[in-house]
């Protein structure tokens, strides 16, 4: 009995000593084998499988990865398309820019339309345009007794007035209510130095106003525009009351008027009807005042083309 129970006890050590309890020091664990003949100590080496929820993840994903990369692409050819829409309309609408203005700039032949319009603001300008003795030139030609060519002599040129302050009170009313700019006045005397001429051009916006203002000015021959008189000259004596007549005349937008008198002052009360209107003074006072309005109102050289005479 005493042998079968070391016996025993040893088989019980030896099992604990192998199922990993501990050890009395220096005694050595014995190596154990299983029956492939690899070691029961190390690590397999066989791969673990994924669970069988992590492929479907991964397929999902990469679908996701690849509608993403697919939507840039339809969202940089869509970016691609408008960009290109852009240049081609910019380039369309420089070119056709670029023809018009071509067309604008080139030189061509004036239309009829253009060619009036050029004429009257030519004409329009001319008082500004031109200096004082544009206006009013030094001489100007008239008939004389038995159609006898002389000249009157400017004496001469008052400074720039208001309208209203150049003509009759019933005279400035119809023209400040048509628009008039300014009154431009000068002085002449004909040749024998006998008449005494104050010429008026009344400037008006343009030739449409000067119509409508000409119906409305009176047809009494005592009002008009004012004379001016020149201190030192044989114009001296000439004002409201030496007038013995007064008309006017309109050449685009112009109204020119033209006033006549006796040099030696006499005014128009001393003088007989039946006299003024046999004198040589009328005449010569009307005739005065359409030169200067033929001046001012001859219609200028047109050029043939937009840019000169080379179309």
């Amino acid at each position: 009995m005493g042998r079968e129970d070391g016996e025993d006890e040893a088989v019980v050590k030896a099992r604990r000593s192998t199922s990993g309890l501990p050890r009395a020091e220096g005694e050595a664990t014995p190596e154990r084998r299983n029956p492939l003949g690899a070691t029961t100590g190390r690590r397999p080496r066989v791969r673990t499988w994924p669970a069988a929820g992590s492929r479907t993840r991964t397929a999902a994903k990469d679908r996701a990865e690849r509608e993403a990369l697919q939507q840039g692409v339809r969202y940089r050819r869509i970016f691609v398309m408008l960009l290109s829409v852009i240049v081609v309309v910019s380039s369309v609408v420089v070119l056709l820019g670029t023809v018009g203005l071509f067309a604008e700039t080139r030189s061509r032949p004036l239309t009829p339309s253009e060619q009036n319009q050029y004429k009257q603001e030519e004409i329009a300008r001319r008082w500004q345009a031109w200096p004082a003795t544009g206006v009013f030139p030094e001489e100007v030609k008239y008939l004389g007794l038995d159609r006898a060519q002389q000249y009157a002599r400017r004496v001469g040129i008052a400074p720039e007035t208001e309208c209203g302050k150049g003509v009759d009170a019933s005279v400035a009313g119809v023209l400040e209510n048509h628009g008039c700019v300014t009154m431009l006045r000068a002085t002449y005397v004909d040749q024998t130095a006998s008449f005494v001429i104050t010429v008026g051009v009344a400037v008006l916006k343009d030739e449409a106003s000067r119509v409508s203002a000409g119906e409305e000015l009176t047809q009494d021959d005592r009002v008009g525009v004012l004379p001016v008189a020149f201190p030192g000259t044989v114009t001296e004596r000439f004002g409201p009351d030496q007038r013995q007549r007064t008309g006017w005349v309109g050449a685009g937008p112009y109204i020119v008027f033209s006033t006549a008198g006796y040099a030696d002052g006499r005014t128009r009360a001393a003088i007989p009807p039946e006299e003024i209107l046999h004198s040589e003074l009328w005449p010569a006072a009307k005739s005065v005042g359409n030169q200067i309005a033929y001046f001012l109102a001859d219609p200028p050289k047109v050029p043939p083309c937009t840019q000169g005479n080379v179309c």
